[in-house]
């Protein structure tokens, strides 16, 4: 019985009428390569069957192409939008993207760090900032490249990728002061980012004239369910809201639906707002007004700074991509 050998390198460079050494490259870094001969190497690859082997050809250059991507989760998330079009946006460049999901445990998180650093990753993404000193120290003591997404801490653990959570919950109140709301309710999950938001809002609103805004405070990770017992607690508080400001367009989405079911005409009585401008928020009926992080310039961002360490470039410590308030049906 004859064993049939696996197709090598020089396959691969043979089909597609190129050298060995342009074939490695491409497998590097496929942005060094002409778009034509990409394309060929691509489909010799593909008519060949060749697998490269990337772990031969990190020890040699001295980068794996392995990003670890850290997220608290997936289910119901904010986060799944930028996490997409980060995995896209570095797939296209050659980078292979390992996802973990780290929960509100910073235990977990310190696992999942542990174990990229085992796999010798070339960086390290976060979404959100991490809280705990410890932590942050030990990344700092890896001397791998560690990207902070969804915040901008004044000092980052390495670089941040990010925007101001609580400038976004100013422009908001001065958003829906605007509109003419004067008596706003806040749905905050519990979390960091979130607090800070409503910091934000409730500084930025009594700021401006405005009573402090009542509040309620929700478990993480914010979901449907949570927006529809958000409206039944309005019953309890002493002034009704005219404006329910909520941490996530999960809630906000929630929260429409049971006032719907209630008689409740939003707008008409009640406003409501959301915060990620996820899919869905244009797809409702009222469409629902939101806080609009832009995913995709994060991804970019993200793909530009590990390129510039690449290359031996400095890079910007943090990197403010802001946000936009997308006004809709609901307030």
């Amino acid at each position: 019985m004859t064993v049939q050998r696996s197709p090598r390198l020089e396959d691969v460079a043979g089909a597609a009428g190129v050298s060995p050494a342009t074939v490695s490259r491409f497998l590097n870094n496929p942005s060094i390569v002409a778009p034509a001969t990409g394309e060929r190497i691509r489909a010799a690859i593909e008519a060949t069957g060749y697998v490269p082997n990337l772990t031969a050809g990190a020890l040699a250059g001295g980068r794996s192409r392995l990003i670890a991507a850290l997220v608290p989760d997936i289910a119901q998330s904010i986060f799944n939008d930028t996490m997409e079009a980060m995995i896209d946006v570095l797939a296209s460049d050659g980078n292979s993207v390992m996802l973990a999901l780290t929960g509100s445990d910073n235990h977990r998180l310190l696992t999942e760090i542990h174990t990229a650093l085992a796999r010798r990753v070339d960086a390290i993404i976060l979404t959100g900032i991490v809280g705990d000193p410890e932590t942050r120290d030990r990344l700092r003591a890896q001397g791998v490249t560690v990207i902070e997404t969804w915040g901008l801490p004044d000092d980052p653990i390495d670089v941040a990728v990010g925007f101001s959570h609580r400038s976004a919950g100013q422009e908001l109140a001065r958003f829906l002061r605007g509109r003419g709301y004067r008596r706003p309710h806040l749905v905050v999950p519990c979390s960091v980012r979130s607090e800070r938001r409503a910091e934000g809002f409730a500084a930025q609103w009594v700021s401006d004239g405005g009573a402090p805004p009542s509040r309620l405070e929700v478990n993480v990770p914010s979901h449907f369910g949570q927006g529809r017992l958000s409206f039944r607690a309005l019953a309890d508080l002493p002034e009704q809201p005219d404006v329910v400001v909520c941490g996530s367009d999960w809630i906000a989405q929630g929260l429409i639906v049971e006032a719907q079911a209630a008689g409740v005409r939003v707008p008409d009585r009640l406003a409501v707002t959301g915060f990620g401008n996820l899919r869905m928020a244009g797809d409702m009926r009222p469409t629902i007004t939101s806080v609009d992080v832009d995913g995709g310039r994060i991804a970019r961002e993200v793909l530009r700074v590990l390129q510039a360490r690449a290359a031996g470039e400095p890079v910007e410590r943090r990197i403010d991509v802001g946000t936009r308030i997308i006004a809709r049906e609901s307030a």
